[in-house]
């Protein structure tokens, strides 16, 4: 059916609206490294401008909320201001797991992506900012895969969420039709963990944050791709490192992340220093005559800023440190190479 040229130009307005409108995805993919290095990507400096908050740049940036603001601890994450410079985490040290289907590090808010690559093509990895589950409600750990596919998908709340909105005075019905309102998005993939997802969101805002009751969520511009590009039966690994070493040629790094616990259990577990030294002990494995700055590591573990910092060699072994100490926060050479203001071990 022809249309009138009014028909026509008042869907090309449409059309054009809706594309401004709707935020392309904006994951970063790279090239997997030669064998035995970890580290994709580069860090980025910009400088802000008056109207950025810390959840508008995550966004253009394909960052977490929480990211930005553990690579930048000394700014306001509402009013950054104008010229502020600013450290975006954009450089990653790929997690201790398989290089094959999907990989989330709770402990960074990070889902990797692996695709099966095609006859002769180089291997890639997509990465995404996520959401996690909050207090209680804490996102599982383990090997699982997906089962299913939905797309604008019904949401059936489990009695205990619908009892935590009834006592807020915020009451859920039994069925939460698709559509605007539906906080799985218009996306959604079934893990084989009971009762777990991968999915969208209707409050984009939350990406980055330990929002959710367990489910994996993520900006609704993100899961549109991953939907499309992950098939049922896809290897799902959750792992929970908030230190990763890796290497870079000859240079090893360790990348940092704050402490997600709360309480007394987070007072428990900052005090485990296994988790830290097991990973620098992986990463060495093959490189023994890499002596390790005990103290430097110490002290990059302190201030957990999530950003792959270089340790310098030291030409004789120190001993393994017992606990943390109070450190100053550390600062960048050109190199993004750690420079210490100070630190001590104990």
């Amino acid at each position: 059916m022809d249309l009138s040229p009014f028909t026509a130009r008042k869907s090309l307005s449409l059309c054009l609206a809706y594309f401004l409108a709707t935020p392309f995805s904006h994951a970063a993919t790279f090239d997997l490294p030669r064998t035995g290095d970890r580290i994709v990507g580069e860090l980025t400096n910009i400088s802000a401008k008056h109207e950025d908050t810390f959840v508008q740049l995550a966004r253009r940036y394909g960052l977490g909320y929480q990211a930005i603001r553990n690579a930048n601890p000394s700014v306001d994450p509402w009013l950054p201001g104008e010229n502020t410079a600013l450290v975006l985490p954009t450089r990653f040290i790929l997690p201790d797991a398989p290089l094959k289907g999907i990989v989330i590090n709770i402990a960074e808010m990070r889902l990797y992506y692996y695709p099966k690559p095609k006859s002769g093509a180089t291997a890639k990895v997509v990465t995404y900012p996520i959401s996690i589950g909050r207090g209680d409600w804490q996102t599982p750990l383990g090997t699982t895969r997906i089962t299913k596919k939905v797309k604008n998908p019904t949401w059936y709340p489990p009695e205990s969420i619908r009892k935590e909105h009834a006592e807020r005075g915020d009451p859920l019905d039994k069925i939460v039709p698709s559509g605007p309102d539906n906080p799985l998005g218009q996306f959604a993939m079934k893990l084989a963990l009971p009762g777990y997802l991968i999915h969208g969101t209707n409050r984009p805002s939350g990406i980055g944050m330990q929002v959710t009751h367990g489910c994996i969520r993520m900006f609704p511009e993100d899961i549109e791709v991953l939907y499309r590009a992950a098939d049922v039966g896809t290897p799902v690994h959750i792992v929970n490192q908030p230190f990763k070493a890796g290497w870079l040629g000859e240079q090893l790094y360790l990348e940092a992340h704050p402490n997600l616990e709360e309480g007394a259990k987070a007072v428990e577990t900052s005090r485990d220093l296994t988790p830290l030294i097991r990973s620098i002990v992986n990463a060495t494995q093959k490189h023994q005559h890499y002596a390790i700055d005990w103290g430097q590591v110490m002290h990059i573990a302190k201030n957990a800023r999530g950003i792959p910092l270089a340790l310098h060699a030291k030409p004789k072994v120190k001993q393994q440190p017992t606990s943390f100490v109070a450190l100053e926060e550390d600062t960048l050479d050109s190199n993004n190479v750690l420079v210490p203001e100070s630190y001590t071990e104990q």
